[in-house]
C-alpha cells in the first residue's frame, strides 16, 4: 500500500527538478538577449534613390599633365644613357650622350678658319687705316682707297662667316647631349647604350612627377554641352577614389578620332595620392536636365562609399529580420560621381547600411540611429 505513496513523491520531485532548468535557461536567454543587444553597433541606413543625377559619363585615363619624348638632333651612335626606367630626374639633367667625333673635328676646322680669318682680317684693317690717312694727304688716289676698303669688307665678312660657323657646330654638339626639359620620372626607354640614334626618334619618355590629369573622349552628341571650367566627379575604379575635377581643356577637333572630341581634366595636387598614370577613370559630367540627351531615370542608385569590396565581387551591408548586418552582393552599372547604379541585388524600399559606428560584418548585431 506504501508503494503508490513513493512513486508520487518520486514524480513531484522530478517535476520540481524540470521546473527549476526551464527557469534557468529562461534566464540565461533573457541574459544573452541583453548582452546582445549592449554590444550592437549604431549604424546609419538609408535607400536607394530612383533617379540619378542628370549627367553624363564619359571614360577616360589618367595620365601626367606633361610628357615628353627625348630624341636626338643629330645621327650618331648613343655613347651612354645615364639613367633607367623609375628614376627621377632634376630639369636640365643630363639623360643620355651621343658620340661627337665628327662634329668635335669640325669645330676644330671651324677654329681654324676663325684664326686664319682673323689674321687677314688685322692685315687688311691695317691696310686700310693706312690708306685712308695716304688718301687724306692726297697721297693716294680715290680708286686705290676704294679697293683697299673692298678688301677690308670682304675679310671682315669672312670673318664674321667663319664665327657663325663655329656657332653652328657648338649647337650642333649641343644637341650630342640630351637634358631632361623639366623634373620629372623616367617612364620608358627605347634604347640602349650602342644603338644608332636617328633625329626624331624617341630614345626616353619622361612624365612629369605628381601632377596628372584625365583624359576623356566625348561623344559629338554631347560635346556642344561641355564647358571649359566646369567642375566634375572622377572616379577612379583601381584604387577606390572619387575626386573632385575641373576641365581644363576641350579639342575643337574630332578630326582621326572616329567622332570623338578629347577634353582633359585637371586632379587636383592633394588628390593624387594613389594615383599613377595609364589608370582608368569615370569623367561624371553635369549637364543641364532640360536639355541632356540620355535619360537615366528610374535607375536605382548608392552611395559609392557604401560599397564593400571584396576579390572580385561587390556588395553593401543590409538590415537583417533579426536587426543584424547583412552583406549583400550586388552588381554594379555606372558611376555617377559620388553616386553607383545598382543593376541587381537591392530593391528600390530596401535599406542599407551607409555608415556605422563600429567594425560591420556579417551577423553583427546593429541599432539604427
Amino acid at each position: 500500500m506504501n508503494l503508490p505513496i513513493h512513486k508520487n513523491r518520486t514524480l513531484q520531485l522530478f517535476a520540481t527538478i524540470g521546473l527549476l532548468l526551464i527557469s534557468s535557461c529562461s534566464s540565461n536567454e533573457k541574459k544573452d538577449t541583453h548582452a546582445g543587444a549592449d554590444t550592437a553597433i549604431f549604424v546609419t541606413v538609408s535607400q536607394p534613390s530612383a533617379d540619378a543625377n542628370q549627367g553624363l559619363t564619359v571614360s577616360g585615363q589618367v595620365e601626367a599633365s606633361q610628357t615628353a619624348n627625348i630624341s636626338t638632333r643629330v645621327m650618331g651612335y648613343i655613347t651612354k644613357i645615364n639613367v633607367k626606367v623609375g628614376d627621377r630626374v632634376n630639369k636640365g639633367q643630363t639623360l643620355a650622350t651621343i658620340s661627337n667625333d665628327d662634329i668635335l673635328a669640325k669645330r676644330a676646322q671651324a677654329d681654324a678658319m676663325i684664326t686664319e680669318a682673323e689674321a687677314g682680317f688685322k692685315n687688311a684693317q691695317k691696310d686700310y687705316d693706312r690708306f685712308t690717312a695716304l688718301y687724306k694727304q692726297q697721297s693716294a688716289s680715290a680708286k686705290e682707297l676704294d679697293n683697299i676698303t673692298l678688301q677690308y669688307s670682304s675679310a671682315k665678312a669672312r670673318l664674321e662667316a667663319a664665327k657663325q660657323q663655329r656657332n653652328e657646330v657648338n649647337a650642333t654638339l649641343s644637341y650630342t647631349s640630351l637634358t631632361a626639359p623639366f623634373s620629372g620620372t623616367v617612364t620608358q626607354k627605347m634604347m640602349d647604350a650602342g644603338s644608332m640614334a636617328t633625329p626624331g626618334m624617341p630614345l626616353l619618355t619622361i612624365e612629369q612627377s605628381g601632377s596628372y590629369q584625365v583624359s576623356a573622349t566625348v561623344p559629338e552628341s554631347e560635346i556642344s554641352l561641355i564647358k571649359k571650367d566646369a567642375q566634375v566627379t572622377i572616379n577612379v575604379d583601381a584604387i577606390h577614389k572619387v575626386i573632385n575635377g575641373k576641365i581644363t581643356q576641350i579639342n575643337q577637333s574630332s578630326e582621326n578620332s572616329g567622332g570623338q572630341y578629347m577634353i582633359k581634366v585637371n586632379i587636383p595636387d592633394n588628390e593624387k595620392q594613389g594615383l599613377f598614370a595609364g589608370m582608368y577613370a569615370n569623367v561624371a559630367i553635369p549637364l543641364p536636365s532640360a536639355i541632356k540627351t540620355n535619360n537615366t531615370g528610374g535607375q536605382l542608385m548608392v552611395p559609392v562609399s557604401a560599397i564593400e569590396y571584396k576579390d572580385q565581387l561587390t556588395g553593401l551591408y543590409t538590415i537583417g529580420s533579426n536587426h543584424t548586418a547583412l552583406l549583400r552582393w550586388v552588381r554594379l552599372g555606372k558611376a555617377q560621381g559620388n553616386q553607383v547604379e545598382v543593376l541587381s541585388g537591392l530593391a528600390l524600399n530596401e535599406q542599407f547600411i551607409v555608415s556605422a559606428e563600429g567594425r560591420l560584418y556579417n551577423g553583427v548585431a546593429v541599432k539604427i540611429k
